[in-house]
């Protein structure tokens, strides 16, 4: 298989220009990790999906989906596999729609089983909704923030202090910090090498940078030099984290419906909806896809 038979679709805008560009693989049977990789890379996606057959015992989980809607769903960086990948998860479930129709699905990943509902809108756009897997956050060392601050060139005064450092995590880690101005978010320069050593040592997937525009609007940029990239420009796991962390932290309410705008300054604009359900630790991320000619 070569990269010419890769769907290609881009995640969170209904622009192939906008959002977040995933390459699908529907069948990866028989491929095996070396294969996987190669074409992840010879790509050059910040991730590419793999769909193989769900693994045995996936049992009541299964049963979330309809008859035959349940998969195994493992996701490529051009440099490593990545335990989850939002945006992928959406491209793939649009995808899948559009071959057998909207519905419920399921997804056996490296983080753990990842329901998906996607919806046909009434002009006909699918848009499609993953809940994560449960989520957590963990304090961040000062000599670790002191090191980030300095791979980003971010004066620790440009935070905002309303935001505490933390590294959250919704089936990847990433570390969030929160810029005080819109100015500050938009000027994005870092050290490629000194930022990717380090969230290689907190085994980190992004960094989730912040802005918080109003109580339900943030604008966010995810770098990942990790997977090769500068930087994701719509970051689906990211934004599962990071509602996880804004509720944890009091930000928003135990129910909330929030909006994140991504890629922008990329000149990728992505819309991502965010949802908590008040006693539901999870968190649901939806967002439209597009296929790119």
């Amino acid at each position: 298989m070569s990269t010419n038979d890769v769907l290609r679709y881009t995640a969170f805008s209904a622009d192939p220009a906008g959002g977040n560009p995933a390459g699908i693989v529907l069948d990866a049977t028989g491929l095996d990790d070396a294969a996987m990789a190669a074409i992840a890379a010879g790509l050059g996606y910040s991730e590419t999906a793999f769909l193989t057959a769900p693994p045995e015992g996936l049992g009541e989980a299964e049963r979330l989906g309809e008859p035959g809607r349940a998969f195994t769903l493992r996701f490529f960086s051009p440099l490593a596999e990545v335990s989850f990948c939002g945006h992928a998860t959406v491209a793939t479930a649009v995808a899948l729609a559009e071959r057998d129709g909207p519905g419920e699905l399921v997804f056996a990943t490296p983080a753990g089983t990842v329901p998906v509902t996607v919806d046909e809108a009434a002009d006909g756009t699918l848009r499609a909704t993953l809940t994560s897997v449960e989520p957590h956050t963990e304090e961040v060392a000062p000599q670790v923030l002191a090191e980030a601050l300095e791979a980003l060139d971010w004066p620790a005064a440009d935070l905002d202090p309303a935001f505490p450092p933390r590294i959250a995590y919704a089936g990847a880690r990433h570390l969030v910090l929160a810029a005080a101005t819109r100015e500050r978010l938009a000027e994005l320069d870092y050290d490629f090498e000194r930022l990717a050593s380090l969230m290689r040592e907190l085994d980190l997937t992004t960094v989730q940078l912040l802005w918080r525009e109003s109580d339900s609007v943030y604008h966010v940029r995810d770098p990942f030099p990790v997977g090769g990239v500068a930087e994701d420009p719509a970051t689906g796991a990211a934004a599962a984290a990071l509602g996880a962390y804004l509720r944890e932290y009091g930000l928003v309410g135990a129910a909330a419906e929030l909006t994140l705008h991504q890629g922008v300054d990329m000149g990728r604009p992505g819309l991502l909806g965010v949802e908590l359900r008040e006693g539901d630790p999870r968190v649901r991320v939806s967002g439209t896809a597009t296929r790119i000619a």
